[in-house]
């Protein structure tokens, strides 16, 4: 059975809305609906704090509706006596809520509300994505100077190249005769913030890497 409100312009009006809300976090359950927003229409300006419940329920509405409407108001008064507002009944509230930004302030949602709103949370979506760097391995090869190089110094050397989007991984040591062993290294470096030209012309054929490698890796 529909709830009805008569006279929210009156002393006696929003003393009925006051004593219904006593309790009560909205019109009809714990969430925001069309039946606030009904009631809310009529109700002229907030509630003075003789009624407490009232005035608490009249701000909650209004933090909810002023996103919507981020003009700048003048300020506009409504005067004459308000037909009765009819409430519908309490519904259980969906789970997960409702999504104020979709609210019908104005009646029942048409189809282009509906492919108007389903528009706008694509949008959303597609800003709230953050584009990914790609990523890349690389198994670097260098090369000592000759079979007395240290190579342990000589994997410290390299380690020490530092720079954002540069990570190393695993090493290992492999014989390309004569006695030399090269060194094999992993690294992963995200594209767009390591160049791995640059990385080896400026950064592992200067010192100290320069010092005990070849100059070609």
């Amino acid at each position: 059975m529909a709830i009805t409100f008569s006279d929210l312009h009156t002393e006696s009006g929003l003393k009925s809305l006051d004593q219904y809300l006593s309790g009560k976090s909205y019109i009809s359950g714990d969430q925001l609906t069309k039946d606030d927003i009904k009631v809310y229409a009529a109700v002229l300006k907030k509630p003075a704090g003789s009624f407490p419940n009232a005035s608490r329920w009249y701000d909650s509405v209004s933090s909810h509706i002023a996103p919507s409407f981020p003009g700048k108001a003048v300020g506009v008064r409504v005067d004459g006596k308000g037909a009765p507002v009819d409430a519908a009944p309490a519904k259980p509230a969906a789970a997960g809520g409702g999504d104020d930004d979709d609210l019908d302030l104005f009646g029942d949602e048409t189809e282009e509300d509906k492919k108007a709103a389903e528009e706008r949370e694509a949008a959303k979506k597609q800003s709230s994505k953050k584009k990914e760097s790609g990523k890349s391995s690389v198994l670097l090869d260098v090369k000592p100077w000759d079979d007395e190089t240290d190579m342990k110094k000589l994997e410290e050397a390299v380690r020490s190249v530092e720079m954002p989007g540069l990570f190393w991984g695993a090493s290992k040591l492999v014989p390309v005769g004569y006695g030399i062993k090269k060194m094999q290294i992993m690294m992963t470096i995200i594209d767009d913030l390591v160049s791995v030209d640059s990385l080896i012309e400026e950064h592992l054929t200067v010192e100290p890497c320069n010092e005990t490698k070849q100059g070609n890796l």
